[in-house]
């Protein structure tokens, strides 16, 4: 089933300047509820730009985004504001939780926002805690326990909401390699349940976890890999290899 459709997308910044900077120029793609997509590129290349679009935090300047057919580019602010907080989850490298709460309470926090009843909020935690092994670290607060325990922390608020799509952006840049795996295990687990994933990275290994790969490069879609069979070893070799030939201004 289609869950996002994204047609002929533009971002333009200073557009009734002199010289105005294009983000992307042509953007086309379609998710299935389920996929777990990440998006690579050069530095640049508006890889975050997309998400914050997909996100309704930016509106795009041409072209059509639907999400499970809402139109995106319609929603005002306030619209937008109530969209994100019932349809979408977010991860974000430098994890954004508050050290004034628990971590019990910043998971809770986007279910306490839109006013959700305390023993609906308990019920939704359950599974999470069960499938994310987090038990141990709901007590304690953000400074007692380790970056990859944070963002573990952040993905379970992510995912309470219950949201049609995930939102990741560079989610393992912040931590080791070690710890990155552990993150990137728990991504896979979570999407094996169903969860639609959208993951922005800088890293093949991060990206060799998903089953679509996108390239940007010069405001378009330059390429796409799919893991299909491969392991994960043969689908990072052929991660890196399309991004050495698009930073080399190669053709795929």
């Amino acid at each position: 089933m289609n869950l996002l459709h994204l047609s002929h997308l533009q971002r333009t910044y200073n557009h009734h300047s002199t010289h105005p900077v294009k983000a992307f120029k042509d953007i086309s793609f379609d998710v299935n509820a389920g996929e777990y997509i990440a998006i690579m590129g050069e530095s640049g290349a508006g890889k975050s730009t997309l998400l914050n679009i997909i996100a309704t935090l930016e509106k795009a300047s041409a072209g059509e985004i639907l999400l499970n057919g809402q139109d995106l580019n319609a929603l005002s602010v306030d619209q937008a504001a109530r969209y994100r907080r019932e349809h979408l989850g977010f991860i974000f490298q430098h994890f954004n939780l508050l050290s004034s709460l628990s971590n019990r309470d910043n998971i809770y926090l986007p279910l306490v926002l839109a006013k959700t009843p305390v023993e609906e909020m308990e019920k939704r935690l359950q599974p999470l805690v069960t499938s994310l092994g987090i038990h141990e670290l709901l007590d304690r607060y953000p400074a007692e326990i380790s970056g990859g325990q944070q963002q573990g922390i952040a993905i379970s608020r992510a995912l309470i909401t219950h949201p049609d799509l995930l939102l990741a952006d560079e989610p393992t840049g912040a931590l080791d390699s070690n710890t990155s795996n552990e993150i990137l295990d728990l991504f896979e687990k979570v999407n094996q349940n169903g969860q639609t994933i959208i993951m922005v990275t800088h890293s093949a290994a991060a990206a060799s976890r998903a089953k679509r790969t996108l390239f940007i490069k010069d405001g378009r879609i330059y390429h796409e890999l799919f893991r299909g069979e491969n392991s994960f070893k043969k689908y990072q070799e052929e991660i890196s290899k399309t991004m050495m030939t698009l930073t080399n201004g190669g053709e795929q």
